[in-house]
């Protein structure tokens, strides 16, 4: 039985995959088996996977569109491992993953992990500027990265998640299928006893959004899905999730601003533009290159505004929930 099941959903991304499959044929610890888990798309990746079938341990699975929790749980159902490694079908690892994992879970022994994200060389300048808006300390990004560095609770996402099958077992698995699946995940887990840990050597490269629109539509949804979590969890709901929307608040404020008085919209344009010399020296000062400054200074203002929107959105309709309907712990749906 081999260790570590290594679980991939994918939906119309077959070029993306076979990039994924390629890093895991190199990988330095062998033997693992990877599961593919079609979830309804329209450019399957089969012809894909069986290129890789005299590389790797690799099977394939169809299944209806059922949303990326539910196509994991169903990889889950079928891998034989005693391990499961959850991956987005848009990452890149290093030949040593598995073997840095294998590593610390005998050094330390959790029961599920999770690894930070960071752009790779060769990805387009705008890949990298979201890749920058993702994980700096200087937006939401590094927040959980932070908070497990202290000493804090981590909570581990789905782009690049581990758990034992004990957890599986414990949990059923994902028990909704999108809008902060990964992390109602990770809190059940947690909250039944079972110790999380974030592993910073076990890292991705993840494929980011290429447009702003798309990555504005994103960073809405996920603003939407801090709210939904709350719906499960509601003391998992911090004041740094505010920052976003508080931020959004602001920048609408600011023709009342002008309104109400000249000499307050000067301190509030002062702090902009101090926030933003912050940014972009730090973006310099990562990739030395000005584009990326001027890319990533629009994927901030994009991530921050997406966030913030989707949070007043999602958190307006909760607030107007009737409190016999809200969501608790033990449900398994949320309103659509």
């Amino acid at each position: 039985m081999p260790r570590f099941s290594v679980i991939i959903p994918v939906y119309n991304r077959p070029d993306e995959l076979r990039e994924l499959l390629g890093c895991l044929a190199a990988q330095t610890l062998p033997p693992f088996e990877v599961v593919v888990v079609e979830d309804g798309s329209t450019m399957r990746a089969e012809a894909v996977v069986k290129d890789f079938i005299e590389k790797l341990n690799v099977r394939y699975f169809e299944k209806p569109n059922g949303g990326q929790g539910f196509a994991r749980n169903y990889g889950m159902e079928r891998a034989t491992g005693e391990w499961f490694i959850i991956l987005d079908s848009d990452a890149l690892i290093e030949a040593d993953y598995l073997e840095i994992v294998s590593r610390e879970l005998s050094r330390q022994g959790f029961d599920l992990y999770g690894g930070p994200d960071r752009d790779h060389p060769s990805f387009t300048p705008v890949q990298k500027a979201i890749s920058y808006a993702m994980t700096s300390l200087y937006t939401t990004g590094g927040i959980r990265n932070r908070a497990a560095n202290a000493g804090g609770v981590f909570y581990p996402r789905s782009f690049n998640m581990g758990l034992s099958r004990r957890v599986y077992e414990a949990t059923g698995g994902f028990r909704i299928t999108r809008m902060g699946e990964d992390l109602i995940f990770s809190t059940e887990a947690i909250g039944k006893g079972f110790r999380a840990v974030l592993l910073p050597e076990a890292f991705i490269y993840h494929k980011r959004r290429t447009d702003f629109a798309a990555f504005f539509r994103q960073l809405k949804f996920f603003g939407r899905s801090r709210i939904n979590i709350a719906r499960f969890f509601p003391e998992t709901l911090k004041a740094v999730h505010f920052f976003p929307a508080a931020f959004v608040l602001w920048l609408l404020s600011f023709p009342l601003q002008a309104v109400l008085s000249w000499k307050l919209l000067l301190v509030s344009g002062l702090l902009l533009g101090v926030y933003g010399l912050l940014i972009a020296s730090d973006i310099y000062k990562r990739y030395h290159d000005f584009r990326i400054v001027k890319l990533g200074l629009m994927a901030v203002l994009v991530q921050l505004t997406g966030y913030g929107l989707g949070f007043l959105q999602e958190g307006l309709r909760y607030l107007r929930e009737p409190k016999g309907t809200r969501l608790t712990g033990e449900q398994t749906q949320y309103p659509s």
